[in-house]
């Protein structure tokens, strides 16, 4: 695909993905992008065949976008705890913005009867992410930032209190410091109570 090709499916995903937040999955239309992204209904379907094709290349995305930055910093060899932090940040804020959630649209995406059936279709996007934190992960052991730890079991901690508070903030008022005290625990399970390696990362402005 050329450039300006690229350029138009960009624009699409930006306005659709606006759509998404406000309406859910199920209530967007294909005429709705057309609108949002000012295109000509030719000229959306061009590049996709309908609005679950376009909501999946979003998600996917997403989870190609999270990989590639650890996959970069890490071969960087920057500091485990540093790349940690830095993602939780994200996430926290993403919690806080009930706004710019898709939570309600990946929910209603995925329980599409047809999609639900598909086999481990759902399945295979949390193995997707699993396996970029696992890496990050296990690269903070080798490194000896992080603790030992069952990694599967602190993924799922992550993943699953992200996403909760990310559903549930869609649904109802969430105190504030909800998220600032699922960082903390998470930080205090992973990073290593070492005196050296904190003072060592509180000198880099980590801590």
């Amino acid at each position: 695909m050329n450039k300006r090709g690229q350029e138009t499916r960009e624009h699409i995903k930006k306005s659709a993905i606006i759509l998404f937040v406000e309406k859910g999955f199920k209530q967007v239309t294909m005429q709705d992008v057309c609108e949002a992204a000012q295109l000509s209904r030719g000229g959306l379907y061009c590049h996709y065949e309908s609005t679950r094709q376009l909501f999946q290349e979003i998600v996917n995305d997403m989870m190609s976008r999270q990989d590639e930055e650890f996959d970069l910093r890490i071969s960087q060899k920057q500091s485990a705890v540093s790349i940690l932090n830095d993602i939780l940040e994200k996430y926290k804020n993403e919690m806080l913005d009930s706004q710019s959630s898709l939570s309600i649209a990946i929910y209603e995406y995925f329980s599409l009867p047809d999609i639900a059936n598909q086999k481990n279709r759902l399945y295979n996007q949390y193995l997707l992410s699993a396996n970029t934190w696992k890496k990050l992960i296990q690269y903070g052991i080798d490194r000896q930032e992080f603790n030992e730890v069952d990694i599967d079991a602190v993924f799922d901690l992550i993943v699953f209190s992200y996403q909760g508070v990310r559903m549930y903030s869609k649904l109802m008022p969430i105190d504030q410091e909800i998220p600032s005290r699922i960082i903390k625990e998470i930080k205090k399970i992973l990073v290593k109570n070492d005196s050296s390696v904190r003072d060592a990362l509180s000198t880099a402005g980590i801590f």
